[in-house]
């Protein structure tokens, strides 16, 4: 167990002490739940009312909270961002490996960089280089010719396809598949005919995949990942996407091919994307939203519908159905106003 005193906390997240600096803390936890030896945090207004009862050793506080707080503090701009901080420096996760397991079955012409640890039963390919520090975890594949870049973790049952390339201090979760054939066919007389997908997959710096989640190889050319991007469970990426930097999507959203979406942006669940669009730095997509044209310009989009009662949704869809037929007689009305 890692313990830090409230000063050490301080120094190494940037805030500043209120109260008990010589305080040691072993964990995070919530205002509610949270003991002596335990920090929390305050960062959306409706749990105040926890603020006076909570038994926390210390909580993490805006400069606001905290002058009408009288217990320790760590006070910072953002509590939620310093909570962040603090639950790296006290994270109890363990490695997804922590040796060479003997069952491993890895090729000889693989590269392995110092400090590899590569679990049991995972299958390291034909030409694979594996950076410093990498962890892989049981049951991994990692395809022929495959790059990783140091410090990334690859937890239990992942596969990657050939020629897929991650940079450093990437977190791939269990089940997830990168690197599979995009859906490319062409139809002759009612028969599909397979596309060869011969690009390959790149992925970039502090990436982050959730567990379950697919992202295709290129058809031709790459799928890219760029870095910073946040990717939730039960994602699908298709063949040729490109992903900008620091972008966030959260699960089960389905992205069809080359589509390009910008840095920065936002990504709710649920979602579904229509191939070869782009869209615009910055963009946030609320949950459940259909996208089918190019965003060009930053803002905010949904197009989802709020659940009702079952026998208001039924008269809706048939409405729904007469708008067609609704409009043309507002139209013809009008034209008889007009005249």
């Amino acid at each position: 167990m890692t313990i830090y005193t409230l000063d050490k906390i301080a120094d190494l997240i940037g805030a500043k002490v209120q109260g008990r600096g010589d305080l040691e803390i072993s964990s995070v936890a919530t205002l509610e739940s949270a003991n002596e030896n335990q920090l929390s945090f305050l960062a959306n207004s409706k749990y105040r009312s926890q603020l006076e009862s909570t038994q926390a050793g210390a909580v993490l506080l805006s400069e606001s909270d905290a002058k009408d707080y009288d217990g320790n503090a760590l006070v910072l701009s953002d509590p939620y961002v310093g909570f962040a901080r603090v639950a790296q420096l006290l994270d109890t996760t363990p490695a997804a490996a922590e040796s060479i397991h003997s069952s491993a079955s890895i090729d000889p012409s693989a590269q392995l960089g110092d400090g590899v640890s590569i679990a049991a039963n995972a299958v390291i390919g034909k030409n694979v280089i594996l950076g410093d520090n990498v962890q892989v975890g049981a049951g991994t594949v990692i395809g022929q010719d495959s790059i990783i870049g140091s410090g990334t973790r690859l937890w239990a049952n992942v596969t990657l396809y050939h020629d897929v390339h991650l940079g450093q201090d990437c977190i791939i979760h269990s089940g997830t598949v990168i690197g599979s054939d995009g859906f490319g066919y062409a139809n002759e007389r009612g028969q599909w005919v397979k596309i060869p997908q011969t690009g390959g997959v790149r992925i970039g710096n502090n990436v982050e995949i959730g567990a379950s989640t697919t992202i295709d190889r290129g058809a031709l050319g790459h799928t890219e990942i760029h870095d910073g991007v946040i990717i939730d469970n039960q994602v699908q990426i298709a063949h040729n996407d490109v992903i900008g930097a620091n972008t966030a999507i959260a699960g089960s959203t389905t992205i069809a091919g080359s589509v390009t979406i910008g840095k920065y942006c936002i990504i709710g669940g649920n979602c579904a994307i229509s191939g070869h669009l782009s869209i615009a730095d910055g963009t946030q997509i609320t949950g459940s939203t259909n996208i089918t044209s190019i965003i060009r310009e930053k803002g905010v989009y949904s197009s989802a519908t709020v659940a009702t009662d079952n026998k208001l949704w039924r008269k809706n869809t048939v409405r729904l159905r007469q708008l067609d037929d609704l409009f043309g007689r507002v139209k013809s009305l009008e034209k008889q106003l007009k005249s």
